[in-house]
């Protein structure tokens, strides 16, 4: 697990036939009050929690997950983790919190082929993520967690209920897979995503003062996340209408 800045912790996915997110740990470890930040594939959930004993974190202090959004390579362990972290609490945004509260897997699985490859794959059957929500998140949430204070900002695009985190004081943006580190953007083509929306929410993104991003796949950035975000986005946006 790597320290990118004070309070916030870092650990890669591991991809295999499909992606597996980040998982960030967010807040001062002697506030006793930790934040996971997305949980990846089914089946990574030990792995991931020794992981973050390895680098003395009690996992006690663990208090809630919190979704960027529910495809299955954010979600996919979400019962690992639930397992492992009895006493955690399920945050996402109010509309995909609607979805897995009614057993609707629409979003987790994307489209009919990546649900067929799912079920076959893992072995999960549908219901399987019919969960309970202990708080759904919206637009202009403030999370004061942790010693740290993050703004909620609903970004959908790449899906309907998609979040970002926001620190301002350490100009930490976690956009979940809304913008990446390398100019590239999250899938619109799923369902429940939209090109459009993707590109206001890109827009967005581009007008934060951020230094630090950390999206849900592939390379984390350290500094330059604004630039970064704004030719992404000149890239992008001829294609999202």
């Amino acid at each position: 697990m790597e320290k990118v800045i004070e309070g916030i912790y870092f650990i890669p996915g591991r991809d295999e036939m499909i992606p597996d997110s980040h998982v960030y740990i967010l807040g001062d470890a002697h506030s006793h009050d930790l934040s996971m930040v997305d949980v990846g594939l089914i089946g990574r959930g030990d792995e991931k929690l020794d992981h973050i004993e390895r680098t003395g974190i009690g996992l006690k202090d663990i208090k809630r997950i919190i979704l960027t959004h529910t495809h299955f390579d954010h979600i996919g362990c979400i019962k690992e983790m639930v397992k492992g972290l009895p006493d955690v609490e399920i945050w996402v945004h109010q509309i995909e919190g609607d979805y897995l509260e009614r057993g609707d897997e629409r979003i987790i699985h994307g489209n009919e082929m990546f649900a067929g490859f799912i079920r076959g794959q893992y072995g999960v059957s549908d219901g399987f993520y019919q969960l309970s929500v202990h708080r759904k998140l919206g637009e202009a949430d403030v999370l004061e967690i942790g010693g740290l204070r993050w703004e909620v900002l609903h970004i959908p695009g790449h899906s309907a209920g998609g979040i970002g985190l926001y620190n301002a004081k350490n100009k930490v943006l976690i956009p979940g897979d809304t913008v990446y580190a390398d100019y590239n953007i999250g899938r619109f083509d799923l369902y429940s995503a939209d090109g459009s929306q993707l590109r206001r929410s890109l827009e967005r993104l581009a007008q934060l003062d951020a230094e630090v991003l950390l999206p849900g796949h592939n390379r984390i950035l350290k500094e330059g996340a604004g630039e970064s975000i704004k030719k992404t986005l000149a890239q992008w946006k001829q294609y999202l209408g």
